[in-house]
């Protein structure tokens, strides 16, 4: 893994959290909407064949699949069974399996477990902070003070003193931590963190760079959350005023020391970045030590950490909840990972999906041979689902829960297909109002304003280098709901030319004006 250089973080920073609003706004001086209405099929076949046609897509990969919710019909169809790269639209494909085996009102437990009783105040033994895969720890609005909540309850059982230590155990996932198929060079930036099943603050943290007074000198730099990043080695050092700061970040992957090296300019602006915490699980149990202090409950060990694939010592069979604190209802947490398309929410609950299928296995007296992780799993489960739902295997092939891999692979026909599942279940108007608004809220929130799509165009949206897809519902002028997956694969962009999400847009826009019927 290279190091990061500042250019490249503020790039990407810049790439997942603006693409959305550079691509509208350079767009809208190059693309006009399309004012001829649309009242026949055919009309609109041959508008949507006019935005994929353009000369600049001519070594590009289009797949499009467009299908009436009300009649079955197919109303467009353009390479709809090629298999393409969905990027982060294959989040779809988590949230159907965790709804389909969890329900809209599942809730995600984080707990303190004993495995010694406690007598007189004194717990004589460990305590345990027991992570089950919830992303929403830590995060505005929901369970801020999860620490302070659980140290409250632990003081309303008269615990005074815990002799042992402070045991952060995120072991409830087996695995890696790491996506299958996710890139190393992406392992240090906020969008690719960590999978814990204890993870904290979304497991990001930031790093504000800021320049001495005097050339020459060390530059500070300040981690919000602090203690978020346990082992940094600074050499970032003060640059003339005026020079070309040059400030790289690397850690390179399954190490928690972070390197800062290079140069800021004095008397320039701090520089700050968003940064993937190495441990979680550490973090977090440094964060209920210190809440324990402040509620008055002495602890007199340290802070351990227990981690797949270390065996835990300790008796779990014998461990008691003595505290716990639970996540929203799963589809409050799946709107806030579809709406900001944040991975670490899907790729944690395809994990807990995972679990649960594999402790059915156990308990059903066939699981398969040989070893399995916490996301192979949860990818089985899919897998069944799919089945289920009449989507071949060979239509769609998703590796892990977020839509970071490039090895995940599936047809707009299938992505379709899941969405007609989907709108048919007793959760469909929840699951459609979960996903991205467009004109209003999410990804979505800058894309498609003033047009027939503005509040109407319900969709995902994926995007990475050379890709960009958009899938989801609409609804017609003349009221047909529609399903649709528009797909673009291997688009290099040269020079300033428009995004091609515009493009995605526009054929979005165009479905929503059609006045006629599938």
């Amino acid at each position: 893994m290279n190091a990061v250089s500042s250019r490249y973080l503020a790039w990407i920073g810049a790439a997942c959290m603006l693409w959305n609003v550079l691509a509208h706004a350079q767009a809208a001086s190059t693309y006009a909407p399309a004012t001829t209405v649309n009242t026949t099929a055919q009309q609109l076949a041959a508008a949507i064949d006019a935005q994929i046609s353009d000369p600049r897509f001519a070594s590009s990969s289009w797949g499009i699949a467009v299908t009436s919710l009300d009649t079955g019909r197919t109303l467009y169809a353009h390479e709809a069974e090629r298999l393409l790269q969905p990027a982060s639209t294959a989040k779809l494909y988590t949230a159907a399996l965790l709804l389909d085996t969890l329900g809209t009102d599942y809730r995600i437990p984080t707990q303190l477990l004993a495995t010694h009783p406690i007598s007189g105040g004194y717990l004589e033994g460990p305590l345990i902070l027991h992570g089950m895969g919830d992303p929403t720890l830590g995060t505005p609005g929901t369970n801020t003070d999860w620490a302070d909540q659980l140290a409250t309850q632990l003081a309303a059982n008269e615990v005074r003193d815990v002799h042992g230590d402070v045991i952060a155990d995120d072991s409830y996932f087996s695995g890696p931590s790491v996506g299958s198929g996710w890139e190393a060079r992406d392992l240090q930036s906020w969008f690719a963190v960590p999978s814990s099943a204890l993870s904290v603050q979304e497991n990001v943290v930031n790093l504000t760079v800021t320049p001495s007074a005097s050339p020459g000198r060390p530059a500070s730099l300040l981690f919000d959350p602090p203690g978020a990043m346990t082992r940094v080695v600074n050499t970032v050092t003060t640059s003339a005023q005026h020079t070309r700061s040059d400030i790289n970040l690397y850690r390179a992957p399954g190490d928690s020391t972070l390197y800062a090296f290079g140069n800021i300019a004095a008397r320039s602006n701090p520089q700050t970045f968003k940064l993937a915490i190495a441990d979680p699980a550490r973090f977090a149990g440094t964060l209920l030590r210190e809440a324990l202090v402040r509620h008055g409950i002495r602890v007199e060990g340290q802070v351990r950490t227990v981690h797949w694939p270390e065996q835990n010592a300790i008796d779990m069979d014998k461990a008691v909840v003595v505290a716990q604190v639970l996540s929203p209802p799963l589809m409050e947490v799946l709107t806030r990972g579809l709406k900001r398309s944040q991975n670490l929410y899907l790729q944690n609950l395809l994990q807990i999906a995972g679990v649960k299928a594999q402790a059915s296995a156990s308990q059903g007296g066939d699981p398969p041979s040989g070893f399995l992780s916490s996301e192979a799993w949860g990818i089985r489960a899919m897998h069944e689902l799919l089945e289920h739902i009449g989507i071949a295997p060979t239509d769609s092939r998703i590796e892990e829960g977020a839509g970071l891999s490039r090895q995940n692979l599936a047809t707009p026909n299938a992505m379709v297909r899941l969405l007609t599942y989907l709108a048919s279940q007793p959760y469909g108007a929840q699951f459609r109002d979960a996903l991205p608004n467009a004109g209003v809220d999410g990804t979505l929130e800058w894309r498609m304003r003033n047009t027939p799509a503005m509040d109407n165009v319900h969709a995902k949206t994926g995007s990475m280098n050379d890709v960009r897809c958009l899938v989801g519902y609409v609804t017609t002028v003349s009221g047909e709901r529609l399903a649709f997956a528009i797909m673009l694969n291997n688009f290099v962009r040269v020079g300033d030319e428009p995004s091609p999400s515009r493009n995605l847009d526009a054929i979005a826009e165009l479905l929503a004006g059609f006045q006629g019927h599938s």
